[in-house]
This record gives C-alpha cells, sequence and structure tokens, in this order.
C-alpha cells in the first residue's frame, strides 16, 4: 500500500475510534440535574489527565515551545470565549445561550486537541520501525474517552446521541486532515508539534476551570465534584499506562 494512504487510513481510525466515546449514553439517556454536574465533573477530570498527557509529551521534545504554546493556549481560548459571549443570540439548532457556547467551545478545544495529535501521528509514520502503528493504536483507544469526555457536555445540555457522535468524530477530523501533510513534510511540522500540544493543553485547562467545574458545583457538593475529577484523572491516568504496558 501507498505509504500516504496508509497513513490517512490509519488517521481516519482514529477520528472515527472518537465516536464510539459517546455510546453509553444510548442506555442511559435521562439525567437529574445533580447527574448532570457529576457528568461535568467526570468530563473535567478526564481533560486535566488529557492536559497533562500534551504537556508531558510537549515538555519531552521542547520545554519553551510547550510552554509559549500552553500561553497562547490561555490566550485564544479565552478571547474566543469573550467574542462568542457576546453574541447572545449565539446557538447550535434549538440550543441557545450558555448552553451553545459551552458546545462549541468543547468542541473546539478538542479540535485543537485533534490536531496535535494528527501532526504527532504523521511525524510518528515517518521514523523507524513500527512507531507509526503503535501511536495509531494509542491514539486511537485514548479518543474514546476523548469522544466521552464531548459527549458528557453535548448530551445534557441536549444535544442527541447521533449528534455527538457526529461531534465526535467532527473533533477528531484535523487527524487525517494533518497526519499526510506531517507525514510527508516531517522537517516542516517537528518544530511546532510542541507548540501545538501545549496550545491544545492550555485550552483545555482554561475551559475546566472557567466552565466545567463552577458549572458541576451549581447542583452537587464540592465532595462529590472532587471525588468525581480525581477519580476520571485517576482513571484515564491508569488507561494510558495500560496502553503504553501493550
Amino acid at each position: 500500500m501507498d505509504p500516504v494512504i496508509l497513513v490517512f487510513l490509519a488517521a481516519l481510525v482514529t477520528a472515527l475510534a472518537t465516536g464510539l466515546g459517546p455510546l453509553p449514553f444510548a442506555v442511559w439517556r435521562g439525567m437529574s440535574p445533580k447527574a448532570v454536574s457529576i457528568c461535568n465533573g467526570i468530563a473535567a477530570g478526564l481533560m486535566i489527565a488529557a492536559s497533562f498527557s500534551l504537556l508531558k509529551e510537549g515538555v519531552e521534545l521542547s520545554p519553551i515551545r510547550t510552554i509559549l504554546g500552553l500561553l497562547g493556549g490561555f490566550v485564544f481560548i479565552a478571547f474566543s470565549h469573550s467574542f462568542i459571549a457576546r453574541h447572545d443570540d449565539f446557538h447550535i439548532g434549538a440550543i441557545q445561550g450558555a448552553d451553545a457556547l459551552k458546545m462549541v467551545m468543547i468542541v473546539g478545544i478538542m479540535t485543537l486537541h485533534s490536531a496535535a495529535e494528527g501532526v504527532g501521528l504523521g511525524v510518528a509514520f515517518a521514523g523507524e520501525g513500527n512507531l507509526g502503528e503503535f501511536i495509531t493504536a494509542a491514539i486511537a483507544v485514548h479518543n474514546i474517552p476523548e469522544g466521552l469526555a464531548i459527549a458528557l457536555v453535548l448530551i445534557p445540555r441536549g444535544a442527541k446521541i447521533w449528534q455527538a457522535i457526529g461531534w465526535s468524530v467532527f473533533s477528531s477530523l484535523p487527524q487525517p486532515i494533518l497526519a499526510v501533510p506531517a507525514f510527508m513534510f516531517v522537517t516542516f511540522f517537528t518544530p511546532f508539534l510542541p507548540f501545538g500540544l501545549g496550545l491544545a493543553a492550555g485550552a483545555m485547562i482554561w475551559m475546566t476551570l472557567s466552565e466545567l467545574i463552577p458549572e458541576a458545583l451549581e447542583n452537587a457538593s464540592s465532595p462529590m465534584i472532587a471525588n468525581a475529577v480525581t477519580m476520571s484523572i485517576a482513571g484515564m491516568l491508569m488507561f494510558e499506562l495500560l496502553l503504553r504496558a501493550i
């Protein structure tokens, strides 16, 4: 198989895997306000854990560029939030106002995250040995809880499960789009990778602290949300350890 086609198909698999995340909601449909708050806490924990992983990977490549990306992520997401919030009539389908704002922000942040992963995937395939195949498998499995994090924010705010699946896959489309050029022009893309990783981490941390955790505390006690955040961070990190051990 042509290497370029192989890279594209591998990245496409990782994007489609994100759509598996919302599937638990096919069984669990009704949610009380407390359940919505706990979902926000779990999503926050998953995003914080993902941020840890992105920063660790970026620092190993270039600490300075990762820190610059982290600060850039803060500035970018804060500006974007302020810009969108000024439009009171903002809506996604029948969902309006603050709920629509949170939905577009979470999908946008995860799309930034996926862009960095897409570049990393392409760079990995340009390396030696079976690194590309390993990274493909790791990202594909890792994308499932990321799809769940998106669903945990979208579905309690009125999105249908098929919409959550669609937005989850959409958020990962930068992976097949960017993996191919990163593979073909690895020398050009490699220096930008740590900045991109830091950018995605900064955006996720800001969104978590500014939106998800405060909203989670509206209908659940702080110990309950702390438990949800901590356990989801621990679960995500354990999941990544198991991936590395396989």
